[in-house]
């Protein structure tokens, strides 16, 4: 054994290391994902006649392939088109997300795609946070998302939140890239700002997602099981480095939730 793969590596970045079993992700043993259609395992299948019909397969999202890598309880707080002002509107309280029954040691925060490039919403800034009580944020995805992680706190006030960013694509046009960029700069000034909170910065460590990219992990505009499985690596082994790298900030990450802390 060497010890020494267990420590950070100098000069070492995010996915410079895929760990194969998902390494210290696995101190987690209740982990949310909420998200949309990528945390859902979604396939879009197009017929003969160019219908496109879609299907959240849930068993092949990257969060249950997380679960089934790290042995962990893994819950999808998602489904296919979802927002962040959905999330808070309706979809949680429908489903019972905001139970404490459900809550979790870990939450991974997947949103913004349909928010910024499906409704075109404003993302705004993190002055449109109302700390203190999130009733008052303002009606912008940087309003909701803040919402969001305020009621997670709510239900399970020790949890280590991580906000995942968009990755790059190759067919990225400068306006997409304009929003991604300024996703990702509200999502690091929030970890900034909120205890225990990490960006999973796909958009900056994660591959380009090029033409070949998308032959080999997509079918047709969403990803394919190989897909999901490589996300769910990359998620893993970015949460690995994480906590390598911040040993400190995790040694009672196995007391969160069970009323000692």
């Amino acid at each position: 054994m060497n010890i020494n793969d267990y420590y950070m590596a100098e000069h070492e970045k995010p996915l410079d290391r895929i760990v194969p079993d998902g390494g210290f992700c696995g101190i987690f043993r209740r982990i949310c994902c909420i998200g949309d259609s990528l945390s859902s395992g979604e396939f879009e299948i197009v017929d003969d006649d160019g219908k496109h019909s879609y299907y959240d397969i849930y068993e092949q999202s990257w969060g249950q392939y997380i679960s089934r890598m790290t042995g962990a309880e893994v819950y999808n707080f998602s489904r296919g088109g979802m927002t962040a002002k959905e999330y808070c509107e309706s979809f949680a309280d429908t489903n019972g997300f905001w139970s404490y029954r459900k809550s979790a040691q870990a939450y991974i925060i997947a949103l913004g795609v349909n928010d910024l490039f499906g409704l075109n919403e404003s993302i705004g800034l993190i002055e449109d946070i109302n700390f203190s009580d999130y009733t008052c944020n303002k009606d912008t995805f940087a309003g909701w998302y803040g919402m969001i992680l305020s009621r997670v706190r709510e239900i399970s006030p020790d949890s280590i939140l991580f906000l995942m960013t968009m990755p790059r694509e190759e067919t990225d046009s400068t306006e997409c890239t304009e929003k991604k960029k300024a996703h990702a700069k509200l999502l690091h000034e929030l970890a900034d700002v909120i205890e225990n909170t990490y960006v999973i910065d796909l958009y900056q460590y994660a591959p380009v997602y090029d033409k070949k990219f998308k032959d080999n992990f997509y079918c047709s505009g969403h990803m394919n099981a190989m897909g999901y499985f490589l996300t769910a690596k990359m998620v893993a082994s970015y949460i690995d480095f994480i906590i390598r790298n911040n040993p400190e900030d995790f040694r009672k990450a196995g007391l969160i939730g069970t009323g000692i802390l």
